[in-house]
């Protein structure tokens, strides 16, 4: 019987003008989100690719020159795309896509899409993420609203009822077929995607993308159907089709407009972050305690130079195996940039608390499940953000100690030397490698459980409220 009520109100459903209407605007709008976003993506990939390479080039290009002269001109780290970032932008267009490696100086990731777009980007873009999150619901909303009331109101839900079967048998059905007409709406821009994902590169094609993929799916279906579940359960409930309407857009109102901006807020109020400036000043004040290579008269650095003295067992600098110089910025290197991790990763932690606030509140709101459970499967959160940053800084680092090893072994009078430049073309230039599926998932797990919470909890307490509906 249940399986009869599924196909009975899927027929219906199609048969409806209003969801026909609605059905292919939605579809039009996820296709064309879908199209626009992977040409975004591909024009932004190539263009980060190309300069890459370029500023690889230049840096293996470099004439003869003295190895500090080298760590001082730095090269550029670009923070390639996910593969499936043109589906969910997340924080992709509000972080930084460059940033500029060099000694002495830890530089933030800079150049975001947003600072050279308008200001109708805080209004949101037109992604595949935004439909299925924010509009996708609403399409639901308006198809599920009458699941109860229209029969009630229509007076053959007691009809239904004579037949043997239960209010909760009811219910199920309506929602197997209701879940059936979503599933046209959505799948064909999933299978958009995963054609995209296949065409035109090459690199794309592997487990951990289409993994990917899978769950980005999965976890859409999930949050649409406890969206179904509990649009069935209000229906339920109501005495009207009118009035189980304005509930839920009450709720969808609260839920992807109101709640998400006022925990954000409130993050951001219990967890006040630094700025850049007292980050870069706080981080500058304690370097001042460390060795300072270009000051000849640093008590720290002729200190340093006296301990190399004895430990080689010579008088003079001159008989010194080693270039203090190179010596005394290796060792300033180290304590700058551990000064500067300590910072970045106490601003991190402010960060990841604002964040947690806003998932924690997903046990009220399922949109705040479903939102960092797409971005975090698209690889544009915050996580891998943070993970990209911390790849460039740690080449940076390599590299500047590399360079300043090189110097060192120079011995005295490393400043009037050279080395040639195919010293430079065998430094292995930054190549970033995104982390992969099981490193998210850690990151994933609080959302990916709160949305499973919802899903099985209305599947209970809601079939138990249906139970208790009134008939007519």
């Amino acid at each position: 019987m249940v399986r009869s009520i599924a196909h009975k109100e899927f027929l219906s459903t199609l048969r409806d003008r209003r969801f026909l209407v609605l059905s292919l605007l939605m579809l039009a709008l996820l296709l064309a989100a879908t199209l626009v976003g992977r040409r975004g993506y591909a024009a932004l990939q190539a263009e980060r690719a190309v300069a890459q390479e370029t500023v690889n080039e230049q840096f293996h290009h470099q004439p003869g020159r003295h190895p500090h002269r080298v760590a001082h001109y730095g090269t550029f780290a670009f923070r390639p795309r996910a593969a499936l970032s043109f589906l969910d932008n997340g924080l992709d267009s509000f972080t930084g896509a460059v940033v500029y490696l060099e000694a002495h100086q830890q530089n933030s990731v800079n150049f975001s899409p947003a600072q050279q777009a308008g200001s109708l980007i805080r209004f949101g873009e037109l992604t595949v993420a935004f439909v299925l999150q924010t509009l996708v619901p609403l399409l639901l909303i308006f198809l599920c609203f009458g699941a109860f009331t229209e029969e009630r109101e229509a007076g053959t839900l007691r009809l239904l009822l004579s037949q043997g079967i239960t209010l909760r048998q009811v219910a199920w059905g309506k929602i197997a077929g209701y879940s059936q007409a979503a599933l046209l709406v959505v799948a064909p821009a999933l299978g958009l995607a995963s054609m995209l994902l296949l065409s035109n590169e090459a690199t794309a094609v592997g487990p951990d993308r289409w993994a990917r993929l899978a769950l980005f799916g999965l976890g859409y279906a999930v949050y649409f159907f406890v969206i179904i579940v509990g649009a069935v359960v209000v229906s339920a409930r109501a005495s009207q089709s009118r009035a189980a309407l304005v509930t839920l857009l009450g709720c969808w109102m609260l839920g992807c407009l109101i709640l998400p901006k006022a925990t954000a807020n409130l993050g951001a109020g219990l967890f006040p972050a630094i700025t850049k400036a007292q980050l870069d000043a706080a981080v500058h004040e304690e370097a001042q305690h460390g060795i300072n290579g270009h000051d000849p008269q640093d008590q720290r650095a002729a200190a340093l130079k006296a301990g190399l003295l004895k430990k080689y067992g010579v008088a003079t600098e001159k008989e010194l195996p080693v270039s203090v110089a190179g010596v005394t910025m290796a060792e300033g290197e180290a304590y700058s940039s551990r000064i500067y991790q300590q910072h970045f990763a106490d601003l991190t932690r402010t960060y990841e608390r604002q964040n947690a606030l806003s998932t924690w509140a997903s046990l009220l709101n399922p949109y705040q499940a479903i939102r960092p459970l797409s971005m975090g499967l698209a690889g544009s959160d915050f996580a891998h953000y943070v993970h990209f940053q911390q790849a460039a800084e740690a080449y940076r680092y390599q590299l500047v100690q590399h360079l300043n090893g090189l110097q060192a072994s120079m011995g005295y009078g490393d400043k009037e030397r050279r080395l040639d430049a195919a010293t430079w073309q065998a430094i292995p230039v930054f190549a970033y490698q995104a982390p992969p599926l099981g490193w998210a998932l850690g990151y994933l797990a609080l959302p990916a459980l709160t949305l499973l919470a919802w899903a099985l909890g209305l599947s209970w307490l809601g079939m138990r409220v249906v139970d208790r509906s009134p008939t007519g």
